[in-house]
């Protein structure tokens, strides 16, 4: 089914941001690299420039490939330093982001926001209007932006279906504010309100305010309840070069720093593992989808304390550590767990990582 989807795309995707060309640079430059957004040349570092640990990297790319991996990238500071594809993958290949691509909506949603179209602490219902669960029109009401974007919505997350989005599906369970749980149904429901909010609408905006401007290649497909990203590796590497500079690219700032500032801190006290819609390493406690536990210790334990995160379903990943300027991605089928956690693939790959990057 997932190479039917890739050849089917494929045609979907509108510039591949791939390039034939690509020409290797030797220093060991720390100025952040932005890959043009009208051409498919992308400069290259080596790892050796890098004093990285490159015996080793043969042993990583066996790895990637027994853990079914389809694409993965390695930068620095924008620039590719590894790319691997296997199997019938290749630069242009389109990939499902999953559950990784909330982040591209957490983005929009502060775009939106700074551009005076919502304020996250408006109740849905002012967007959604009346009706749009089962719950009183109090208990409606009380549910904000936030809420979606932190999973502190408070819906009932024991019905049968959680990424059911029909009003019958959508039942109070907890206060908003009062419980962690990754319901995936409120995170679904937030481009429905930038739809309302936005006058032209959600996608012709996702293009014009993000994709376009760091010349990311892709579409949203609905499957479902659920709206999912295609796009090549080389896409999502972009988002996280934008993403490593706090929201800016190339000297335009297209996120404003105080909303990245609090998309990628501890959103709240329940999880505190959670921004909005992304994973933060490096704090004491965290909880995991589809679970109600709390696990105390690091989300990823062998990966740097600062690494923010967006992780899809099959082991969709997208790294980023800014005080060492890496960006990795990973795209393919599921590894052998997945879901994000210290005994998961995460944990094994940052391990490897680790010894890799010399950190």
């Amino acid at each position: 089914m997932k190479r039917f989807i890739s050849l089917l795309f494929i045609l979907l995707i509108i510039s591949s941001g791939c390039s034939q060309s690509d020409e290797p640079i030797t220093d060991n430059s720390q100025t952040p690299y932005f890959p043009p957004i009208d051409s498919e040349v992308w400069e290259t570092i080596t790892p050796e420039s890098l004093n990285w640990n490159t015996a080793l990297l043969p042993e990583l790319k066996n790895y990637l490939n027994e853990k079914n991996t389809d694409a993965f990238i390695i930068l620095k500071n924008g620039r590719i330093v590894v790319e691997y594809y296997f199997n019938d993958f290749s630069l242009a290949s389109p990939h499902a982001w999953n559950s990784a691509g909330k982040t591209l909506t957490s983005v929009v949603v502060g775009i939106a926001e700074q551009n005076g179209y919502l304020n996250i602490n408006d109740s849905t219902s002012e967007y959604l209007g009346e009706g749009w669960t089962v719950m009183t029109p109090e208990q409606e009401r009380a549910i904000a932006i936030k809420n979606q974007l932190t999973m502190t919505s408070g819906g009932d997350y024991t019905v049968p279906d959680t990424t059911c989005t029909d009003p019958e599906c959508l039942k109070y369970l907890n206060e908003p504010d009062t419980f962690w749980f990754y319901h995936n149904a409120f995170y679904s429901l937030l481009q429905r309100v930038l739809d309302r909010a936005i006058p032209e609408g959600f996608d012709s905006y996702f293009d014009s305010k993000l994709k376009n401007p760091i010349g990311m290649s892709g579409t949203w497909l609905q499957f479902g309840y659920n709206r999912i990203f295609f796009s090549n590796a080389r896409s999502m590497a972009r988002f996280g070069i934008l993403n490593l500079n706090r929201g800016k690219w190339n000297g335009t700032q297209l996120l404003n720093k105080n909303y990245f500032q609090k998309m990628t801190e501890s959103s709240q006290e329940l999880n505190k593992a959670y921004g909005f819609l992304w994973w933060l390493n490096g704090k004491e406690s965290y909880h995991l989808p589809q679970s109600t536990r709390q696990f105390q210790g690091k989300l990823i334990p062998n990966a740097p304390d600062d690494l923010i995160a967006a992780l899809g379903k099959n082991d969709q990943k997208l790294y980023i550590v800014p005080s060492q300027g890496i960006i990795v991605v990973r795209m393919g089928d599921n590894a052998g767990n997945s879901v994000p956690g210290p005994s998961g693939f995460d944990n094994e790959l940052w391990g490897k990582l680790s010894q890799i990057l010399n950190y």
